[in-house]
């Protein structure tokens, strides 16, 4: 494998893990932060208690969407054939 090859791959799998971990931290400050209180108290959005919409329904589309951004502006075709 080409040497550009392996830092074009290094790149793409460090902004696959910074998303990942993006998404973790979202899913976890919304999810315990705004779900740490008597659940008589919680707020709801479109039905569901705030800190479930916000961590888990936003949040899905919000890392879906930044997901495809990142693969479409920031990953390039890499040849994994040796003979290209």
């Amino acid at each position: 494998m080409r040497e550009s090859s392996r830092k074009e791959l290094s790149k793409e799998a460090s902004i696959g893990l910074g998303l990942f971990l993006g998404y973790f931290l979202w899913w976890y400050v919304l999810g315990y932060g705004l779900g740490d209180a008597d659940p008589s108290l919680y707020g709801y959005v479109l039905g569901f208690p705030s800190w479930f919409f916000w961590s888990c329904v936003a949040g899905f589309v919000v890392f879906s969407l930044v997901a495809w951004l990142a693969v479409r502006f920031l990953f390039e075709d890499v040849p994994l054939e040796e003979g290209r």
